[in-house]
């Protein structure tokens, strides 16, 4: 059973005033700490890329992740979710499972990303839960890929998908901290 982490990382953090993908925080930038956790949860790990593409390529430290490149990032994170799951089409072997995670997150942990992924099929669908609240990761079987890409609309995701559908809940407080960093906090480098 393979499990690929996606990391969606396009968005052109507007409040940030450049990508999230290229904010520092804690010595590293968001996106090489999300693909550092992600490799320590999955051994496929592919990154979207989006706003800046060819700058956070050139800057970050994304060894042992496969990049993709969202030419419509700024139509949301939905095109960022689909770009990724027709990403993983396209690699060689069989993924059974997306393991959605996102930039934005550096409290994200190998150990959430593993106790969501315990969960893995082809059929299956499972998000993280934090004190009761769904958060991430989620987890996308392939059967359910198709679905996922026809209705992931804007900013939304997978979540109109996951509405109408049985969805393990897997609860992962304490194991991770969900907060995702939307506006910039103290002590984070917003600008170059």
């Amino acid at each position: 059973m393979t499990t690929a982490a996606v990391v969606l990382a396009a968005g052109g953090g507007r409040r940030y005033g450049k990508p999230k993908a290229l904010v520092e925080f804690e010595g590293s930038l968001l996106v090489e700490r999300a693909v550092r956790t992600a490799r320590a949860a999955c051994d496929v790990v592919l990154v979207v890329l989006g706003a800046q593409a060819v700058d956070v390529w050139r800057t970050a430290d994304l060894s042992g992740a496969t990049v993709l490149a969202n030419a419509e990032w700024e139509t949301g994170m939905a095109s960022s979710l689909r770009t990724g799951l027709d990403g993983l089409r396209g690699l060689p072997g069989t993924v059974d499972a997306a393991l959605i995670t996102l930039v934005d997150m550096p409290g994200m942990t190998p150990e959430a990303l593993t106790a969501v992924a315990a969960h893995a099929g082809p059929g299956a669908l499972a998000v993280a839960t934090y004190e009761g609240i769904r958060g991430h990761p989620v987890l996308l079987g392939r059967d359910h890929w198709a679905g996922v890409i026809a209705t992931a609309t804007g900013d939304e995701g997978a979540r109109r998908y996951l509405a109408d559908r049985d969805v393990t809940e897997v609860d992962c407080t304490g194991l991770a901290d969900p907060t995702d960093l939307d506006v910039p906090p103290p002590g984070v480098r917003s600008t170059s």
